[in-house]
């Protein structure tokens, strides 16, 4: 009789509830340490709280009354972060349906959808359906799939085109070894924050925007 197969070990229990449950909460603001629906696998890379903490360590001062656009959004941390710090409204884009589904879900159970738009499309199309609409931002976070290209596209967009309001914001989540351009058309980088193969890059939008 062949026998059953060895029962894993405890890291390795360990290890396999990390992989299909990450704990994602709101670090601060009146949202403070409400939960987040992150979906299980590998359909999204939720920002880690060290990097969030990062970020709107530089953001804060901007975000009261600010309109902000959360790109390759996720489940939503980033932008609902910021809605948690007084944004005025956040609009995030993200194409996966399971990690919609899990942003959809989030915006309705924080009771934020008065001030949130998801919409789930494909990111370069969507700024230009956004311009179309008029829509102009105060601060722009993207995160897209460090194997792909679609970071240099996105922020080549962004400095091109008239999405961003005078002094804006626009902040890229990167593989650390495969850093933007210090300058895309009117953005011009000035501060970078180092998390191991994370690295995050600031970059402001000059008099070429809006």
């Amino acid at each position: 009789m062949a026998r059953p197969p060895p029962a894993p070990s405890a890291a390795r229990r360990r290890r396999s509830r990390r992989h299909s449950t990450r704990l994602v909460r709101i670090i601060a603001g009146a949202l403070k340490g409400r939960r987040l629906v992150t979906p299980k696998g590998a359909t999204t890379r939720p920002t880690a709280d060290q990097v969030r903490i990062a970020l709107m360590d530089t953001l804060t001062p901007r975000l009261p009354d600010a309109r902000v656009l959360d790109l390759f959004a996720g489940a939503g941390g980033v932008g609902l972060e910021a809605l948690s710090r007084g944004a005025a409204h956040a609009t995030f884009v993200e194409r996966d349906p399971r990690a919609v589904a899990a942003l959809r879900e989030n915006v309705t159970t924080l009771g934020v959808g008065a001030i949130a738009r998801v919409r789930r499309a494909d990111v370069l199309r969507e700024l230009s359906a956004l311009y179309q609409a008029g829509e102009r931002f105060d601060v722009v976070f993207l995160d897209p799939p460090y194997d792909t290209n679609l970071g240099e596209t996105t922020l080549q967009a962004l400095g091109d085109g008239g999405l961003l309001l005078a002094e804006a914001l626009v902040i890229a989540q990167h593989f650390t070894k495969r850093a933007p351009a210090p300058t895309v058309g009117a953005l011009a980088a000035f501060r970078t924050r180092r998390f191991g193969e994370t690295t995050l890059t600031f970059y402001r939008a000059g008099p070429g925007a809006g």
